[in-house]
């Protein structure tokens, strides 16, 4: 994967300066990471920026307009990569978005950079960087990582170009009933109900899935009724999925990376919740984005079971956030400019009593 132009020639040819950033995680991760990656793309102009991260991702960095290449690297459980298959001269510069511990540590220092820009850590005193917190928004923690280096970003830099292919299901309303673990994903049930009260009022629903969900893609499309034209399962690639999402008349989902592919796209958005917090992962504050959620304590984000605060989401919850969608007003279009992000908010937010 590379850009294009003469500039990004120059970037990758023989004897380039590189930067490598390590975020070898999943979509949402990336996307959250956005507002970082295109910081270090104006620090370090005629540099190559090549992220390390998972190989199917390269679509969405290109996307970007920050990343010139992507090295493939990821290991299962969100783990940190063992090795990094990087040839040739150290890199100048060395990036960890991907934490704050010393395995990520070591291994971007195993490669000599000229600089290493990370989070400290008492395991690797020789790494002076910035305090980590551990209840800070994922997109403000990697930009105050850089700014702690002297480099501006923005945390509300965040939206990609509208893509080229035309949506498959053009007005839909998307329901995602998967997320990366069964802690985050609300009952299949309840995402049924959902369609099928909005398929009573006229509106079209369309269900996707990853990969590995065809099952409850297709057990919530036979609960709800949908036609096969109607349902995304299998992993849709990616020009496909951000195609139906920025065309979509709303996206419904938990804490998992199709809403943030949302809110790139500033497509209305209701995001389910528990257990961990908006406020560590929501939208940007915006009437478009509701996030549903019930304070209390977190919860395992890599649970086997769903949380309880997903359980106290109702169906009635999600189809009164999506009317509240219905009702905005006219001027709020897809085209209008987000706030800042406040981290000390938590997303919009329609709070669940």
């Amino acid at each position: 994967m590379g850009r294009t132009g003469p500039e990004a020639a120059r970037r990758e040819g023989a004897g380039a300066p590189r930067v490598l950033v390590l975020r070898a995680l999943g979509l949402g991760d990336l996307l959250a990471g956005v507002p970082a990656l295109r910081a270090l793309r104006r620090t370090y102009p005629g540099h190559e920026l090549v992220l390390a991260g998972p190989a199917e991702l390269a679509p969405v960095a290109a996307a970007t307009g920050a990343v010139d290449r992507v090295l493939p690297a990821a290991e299962p459980g969100r783990a940190v990569p063992r090795t990094l298959d990087w040839t040739g001269p150290p890199p100048d510069v060395a990036v960890d978005l991907h934490g704050n511990g010393p395995p990520s540590h070591r291994l971007l220092a195993r490669l000599r950079p000229g600089r290493l820009l990370a989070f400290a850590h008492p395991g690797t005193p020789e790494v002076d960087g910035p305090v980590w917190y551990a209840d800070e928004h994922e997109r403000e923690r990697w930009c105050r990582l850089l700014r702690a280096y002297g480099i501006d970003a923005d945390p509300a830099d965040l939206r990609l170009p509208h893509p080229d292919a035309p949506s498959p299901a053009p007005g839909a309303v998307v329901l995602h009933p998967g997320a990366g673990a069964p802690s985050r994903c609300w009952p299949v049930e309840r995402y049924a109900a959902v369609a099928e009260a909005l398929r009573a009022r006229g509106r079209r629903v369309v269900v996707t899935g990853g990969a590995d969900e065809a099952d409850l893609v297709a057990r919530l499309a036979k609960l709800a009724d949908l036609p096969d034209t109607d349902v995304f399962g299998g992993g849709l690639p990616y020009d496909r999925l951000s195609a139906l999402v920025a065309g979509a008349r709303a996206v419904v989902s938990g804490d998992t990376g199709i809403a943030h592919l949302a809110v790139a796209h500033a497509t209305p958005s209701v995001t389910l919740f528990g257990p961990v917090p908006p406020s560590r992962w929501g939208p940007p504050p915006h009437p478009r984005h509701r996030t549903l959620w019930h304070p209390g304590p977190d919860g395992d984000p890599h649970g086997s079971e769903t949380d309880p605060a997903l359980l106290r989401i109702s169906s009635d919850a999600v189809l009164e956030a999506l009317h509240a969608l219905d009702t905005l007003d006219a001027q709020d279009t897809p085209d209008a400019q987000d706030p800042p992000h406040s981290p000390d908010t938590p997303g919009t937010s329609e709070e669940a009593p």
